[in-house]
Order: structure tokens, then C-alpha cells, then sequence
């Protein structure tokens, strides 16, 4: 059994003054994820004109500084800073992988 002792946890305290902030931008970061994705998939599905796909690109921008805030408010290294950056990128580019693959394959399969 492995046991972690206290200089192996370094987790940084939130600050009392930091915390509300902090759950507002973490919180906004999963619903501006959210709604990144819903008219992403909306207008690709043709739900909604592809007038709207920049609000959708909007909303993907305004996660990610909300993500950033969160990262230095909590004081990150430049490691984990760069890595959950990268993540956001490939967060916005998940979706035209799929919808791109998905064309592939429904015209591969239409042949």
C-alpha cells in the first residue's frame, strides 16, 4: 500500500477572498463548453443557419479565458498552463474532426 505524505500533496490553497471567482469562472468554463459544442452541432445538423457558428466560436473563446483566469488565479506552473492550453485547442478542433469524419464515412458508404 502506497502511502502519500504531506510534502507530496502540493495543492495550492484558494485564497477566501479568490474563491467565488474562482467556482464562477470553473463553472462558466463547463457551460461556455457547453454551449461551444450545442450550436456547433446545431448548425451542422442544419438545426441552425450557419449564420450563427460564431457565437459558437465566441463562446469557445470566452471559455478559455475563463479557463486561463482560473489557471493563474490558482497560482498553476507553466507546465500545466501550456498543457491545459494545448487541451482547449484540441477542445476546438474535436468537433471538425468528427463532423469531418462523419462526411467521410456517409460518402464512402453512399458509393
Amino acid at each position: 500500500m502506497i502511502v502519500l505524505d504531506a510534502p507530496f500533496l502540493n495543492l495550492p490553497e484558494i485564497p477566501v477572498d479568490k474563491f467565488l471567482p474562482i467556482f464562477l469562472n470553473s463553472s462558466a468554463v463547463l457551460l461556455f463548453g457547453l454551449f461551444y459544442v450545442a450550436i456547433y452541432t446545431l448548425v451542422k445538423m442544419g438545426y441552425l443557419k450557419k449564420i450563427y457558428m460564431p457565437f459558437a466560436y465566441f463562446f469557445w473563446c470566452l471559455q478559455t479565458y475563463c479557463l486561463y483566469y482560473v489557471i493563474d488565479a490558482l497560482g498553476s506552473d507553466p507546465f500545466t498552463v501550456k498543457v491545459l492550453m494545448i487541451a482547449m485547442f484540441g477542445y476546438l478542433l474535436l468537433p471538425h474532426l468528427y463532423y469531418y469524419l462523419n462526411q467521410r464515412s456517409e460518402e464512402r458508404y453512399e458509393q
